[in-house]
């Protein structure tokens, strides 16, 4: 049986990273959080992992790229960089929700709500709602932006526990526990920070139910228009 190798790339916010996974296994993951921009880490990292594993992009079967929600400038890059070498390697792609590949990191989480947060700025959070049954990640309502309080309307009936993942969860944990201060509320639980934030073994994880696409499809989803459309339309400038 031929072995399966996924690229998988991860840019949607502060951190940066690249994973390999073969036949479903994680080989190798880069993570590095220094605060340098993704455009000067985001290629050597992985041209690193891949010299470290012994590979070059013809042992990669599928690039997978975390296409957003996330930061603007982060998922044009990590997508750039997957198209770039999906290209120059004549390799199938597979874009992958950045909230999606986070719900894939808690698998073991059975009999939860994973609710995936990442901070939108001015007020909102990018999100999507996921329960895990089986080993299995099933989505429960589309990639949304919305407010924190919009969020916890949505869920502050639901009987399950409800972990809160991504870069934009301390902050729905903080304001929904305020919140709720003195009703029963919901039970909100934290997860834990190797978890809680978005890495490339997700994407690669994501990616393994997913089909794949040509080069070409690996686009950036954004959710909202960015700044500059907004000033360009008449907004204020955050």
């Amino acid at each position: 049986m031929k072995t399966i190798r996924i690229l998988a790339i991860e840019s949607s916010a502060k951190p940066a990273s690249a994973a390999i996974a073969e036949d479903g296994r994680l080989i190798s993951l880069y993570y590095q959080n220094s605060g340098m921009t993704h455009s000067k880490t985001l290629l050597p990292m992985i041209e690193n992992m891949l010299s470290a594993c012994m590979l070059d992009m013809s042992g990669i079967d599928l690039i997978a790229a975390a296409a957003g929600p996330g930061s603007f400038t982060g998922i044009r890059i990590g997508c750039a960089v997957g198209k770039g070498l999906g290209w120059a390697s004549s390799k199938l792609c597979c874009p992958v929700s950045t909230l999606e590949a986070m719900a894939h990191l808690c698998r073991d989480f059975t009999d939860h709500l994973i609710c995936a947060c990442m901070d939108a700025r001015r007020g909102q959070v990018y999100n999507a709602l996921f329960t895990e049954e089986r080993g299995q990640i099933s989505r429960l309502c589309q990639d949304r932006a919305l407010s924190v309080d919009e969020l916890y309307d949505d869920i502050k009936n639901v009987e399950k526990s409800i972990l809160l993942i991504g870069d934009g969860a301390e902050l729905c944990y903080n304001h929904m526990r305020e919140t709720q201060q003195g009703s029963p509320g919901c039970r909100l639980k934290l997860a834990s920070e190797h978890i809680r934030f978005q890495n490339a073994w997700g994407v690669a994880l994501a990616a393994m139910s997913k089909a794949p696409s040509q080069y070409g499809d690996l686009n950036p989803v954004y959710l909202r228009p960015s700044q500059a459309e907004r000033e360009r339309l008449g907004g204020k400038p955050e």
